[in-house]
């Protein structure tokens, strides 16, 4: 049996995961911060990145340059409605200034409490990637494929493959959260 499909799926789901943890605050600047905000321009609507480069300006700054003048009031209209941000927002000429406030302690605490959330969820992804191939490996052995022995140690492959990437995703959080917790 191959694991390449679970470790695909797995794989997959790590980066998922990733990808959202890269959209919670730190104390940093970070266009992943906001390169997903949703902003109305030609007539639908699309994310910040189709509209505009996204730059770091020291530790507390983004600047927003889009590719098209024409919107920069769109785009700063939708900059400042997403209060979950707590941005200050301004046009400088043909920039966007976008100043990240230091995180109090608390605003800390509730993204911890979010960070262990999406960690969680990231954990349940790899658990179903891993129930599908028990599934597979189950079905196998009624059908007599397998037999005793190389569905047991099937088996344990698989949840060393489980571990190694639950492992991941504890690194990755065990890193978010000391990110978060730098002053």
């Amino acid at each position: 049996m191959q694991f390449n499909e679970v470790r695909e799926k797995m794989s997959k789901a790590l980066e998922a995961l990733l990808n959202d943890l890269n959209t919670l605050r730190t104390g940093q600047a970070n266009p992943a911060l906001i390169e997903r905000i949703m902003v109305e321009a030609y007539e639908t609507r699309m994310s910040l990145l189709e509209l505009a480069t996204i730059t770091t300006d020291g530790p507390a700054q983004l600047l927003v340059t889009p590719f098209d003048q024409t919107i920069l009031k769109n785009i700063e209209k939708s900059l400042t409605m997403d209060r979950n941000l707590g941005f200050s927002v301004s046009i400088d000429g043909s920039v966007i200034r976008i100043q990240i406030p230091p995180l109090s302690e608390e605003r800390r605490q509730e993204f911890i409490k979010i960070l262990h959330q999406k960690l969680e969820a990231g954990r349940v992804m790899i658990r179903q990637a891993r129930h599908e191939a028990m599934e597979n490996i189950q079905h196998a052995f009624n059908d007599k494929d397998l037999g005793e022995d190389e569905k047991f140690r099937f088996e344990e492959q698989l949840q060393k493959i489980t571990d190694e990437f639950n492992s991941k995703i504890d690194e990755m959080g065990s890193r978010k959260e000391t990110e978060l917790l730098a002053i």
